[in-house]
């Protein structure tokens, strides 16, 4: 996949390969909304083909749709994710914790480039992600004053550093009552325990204490595992979050 192009992020100094997919301007001015989907380099494929199927249904508006990427794909040298989608670092994963600078990038780098390049709306600026990709959605969502708006978070690896997600999500609770957005949740029904359990229990607490403020939608695929969901999660998140 040839990315529409790079940008060098000051925050970590990595190069990414922006991916996109965009209406025609001249049939459909905008503005639009935006969707960045995590791991641009093996899943915007997954995200655009979701999209397409509910565009074709009249389920979603013109939208850009852009992947996140670092011309290298899962396990390669050149792909940071693991870095970049983890908000407190492991001793076992080096370089590991690295969200919050990633998060600068998205915020401060990213959005304003494609502000820049493509006619965005206000209203509408979403992430995307599954697995590890959807822990730093989840990350940009759970702070004091969200810059993103709308959330999809697929299969998310609540796991990681003992589900200190959880804490984190709960001391903020304690703090503010309030937290404007939209959060999808999806996972297969034939995912691991781990990661169905994990997301049951993101699911309670958000329903015990929720925000105000804070639509949320939980949705589970049967028959679908970690893999073959990707199209289906990210076709039924995109109608969620953009759909009227």
């Amino acid at each position: 996949m040839v990315p529409a192009f790079k940008l060098t992020s000051p925050q970590n100094g990595t190069e990414y390969w922006i991916f996109a997919e965009a209406p025609d301007p001249a049939r459909e001015p905008g503005p639009w909304p935006a969707v960045a989907f995590m791991d641009g380099d093996n899943l915007f494929s997954f995200g655009i083909e979701g999209y397409r199927a509910a565009r074709a249904a009249g389920e979603v508006p013109p939208a850009l749709l852009v992947g996140v990427g670092y011309g290298a794909g899962f396990g390669k040298p050149a792909n940071m994710r693991v870095r970049d989608y983890t908000p407190t670092p492991l001793a076992t994963e080096e370089s590991s914790g690295g969200a919050e600078a990633f998060h600068g990038f998205l915020v401060d780098t990213l959005w304003p480039e494609l502000t820049r390049r493509y006619p965005l709306g206000p209203d509408v600026r979403a992430l995307a992600g599954h697995s590890l990709g959807s822990l730093a959605v989840l990350h940009a969502l759970f702070r004091p004053r969200p810059y993103f708006t709308h959330f999809l978070a697929g299969a998310p690896s609540i796991w990681w550093d003992d589900r200190s997600l959880l804490g984190r999500i709960a001391d903020l609770r304690e703090r503010q009552e309030r937290l404007p957005g939209r959060l999808y949740l999806g996972v297969g029904a034939e995912d691991t325990p781990s990661m169905t359990g994990d997301l049951a229990l993101l699911e309670r607490q958000l329903k015990d204490r929720p925000f105000e403020g804070l639509g949320v939608l939980a949705e589970r695929f049967p028959g679908r595992n970690h893999y073959d969901v990707l199209s289906d999660q990210f076709r039924s998140g995109l109608r969620a979050l953009l759909g009227s």
